[in-house]
């Protein structure tokens, strides 16, 4: 499980979670279950644990326990999954959000800027959507917005352009094909952080990530009992920003909403004024920290 993902801030999300010891817990991003293995040293004979994960290669890490079930599905649906194994309501859900460390370093599976591979990212290899779908028949203005919005690119109408021009020439098939295609269009010096939000956009593209993300908050609050708590971490600012809004006010933009005696209307409480981060010396250890943003909610 090492080699597959090395989790990050693992004692900040268990001590998040609160864990009692015959509660129901769900960690709906297993991966290489690292935060799973840790939740159950927590829990009593009678605890449970629900784990999610859409990428067939999780499976490889299952763990044998009575208290443990499976969900080979994406955590969009959720609550669907959770009421099926009669586990409504729960008592603590954990979200790592993003690629694993595994995913990363499958050079086939297109992830990485590091590797020549077909452009695929697909965190669930059984969907249609793949990047070199996207790369290669979305129209200028729909790539323009990916760009723009998911990559928070500054020339995102000129690469639009340049990709769309580009294939022009012959399908755009690997990652050393789209590199060559904008090459013109990345900044000197600033090559890989360029490359990484390109990459980044393409990916939320292709898994929807922002709106699986919205679906999976809306249904937490609905599958969380009293007092139960919702912990996410993030790694860039678009999920952070849907994150701290949703534990905020209770939806994604404009004002929290208030009854007829001016109290707020929101499902959740925050538990951490902002978001915890890591220590310098996990940084140190695990350069993906670095960017990890820890929310952790109560539900009212």
């Amino acid at each position: 499980m090492g080699n597959y993902h090395q989790p990050v801030m693992l004692q900040e999300c268990i001590e998040a979670l609160d864990i009692k010891p015959h509660g129901t817990y769900v960690d709906v991003t297993f991966g290489g279950g690292g935060h799973s293995r840790e939740i159950l040293k927590h829990l009593g004979s009678k605890g449970r644990l629900i784990a999610f994960d859409q990428d067939v290669d999780a499976q490889q890490n299952l763990i044998k326990d009575d208290r443990f079930e499976f969900v080979d599905q994406n955590f969009r649906y959720l609550k669907n999954f959770c009421r099926l194994h009669g586990a409504i309501p729960v008592d603590g859900i954990l979200a790592d959000l993003g690629v694993s460390s595994y995913q990363f370093d499958q050079a086939e599976r297109g992830f990485s800027i590091r590797f020549d591979a077909e452009l695929d990212m697909r965190m669930n290899q059984m969907s249609e959507l793949n990047a070199r779908q996207v790369v290669n028949t979305y129209g200028e203005a729909d790539l323009h917005r990916i760009f723009g919005i998911y990559g928070e690119i500054q020339n995102a109408k000129s690469l639009a352009k340049t990709i769309v021009t580009g294939r022009l020439n012959g399908e755009i098939v690997t990652v050393a094909d789209l590199k060559n295609t904008i090459s013109g269009l990345i900044p000197r010096g600033k090559e890989n952080k360029y490359l990484a939000q390109v990459f980044q956009a393409l990916r939320i593209e292709v898994n929807q990530e922002l709106e699986v993300l919205k679906d999976f908050l809306l249904q937490s609050a609905e599958v969380l009992g009293a007092g139960g708590r919702l912990v996410v971490m993030s790694y860039h600012s678009l999920e952070d920003r849907l994150v701290k809004n949703f534990i905020a006010k209770g939806k994604f933009s404009g004002e929290v909403e208030k009854d007829f005696f001016g109290n707020d209307q929101k499902p959740l409480d925050a538990v951490s004024r902002g978001a915890v981060t890591a220590t310098a010396d996990e940084i140190k250890e695990n350069n993906r920290a670095r960017s990890a943003k820890l929310r952790i909610a109560v539900k009212k």
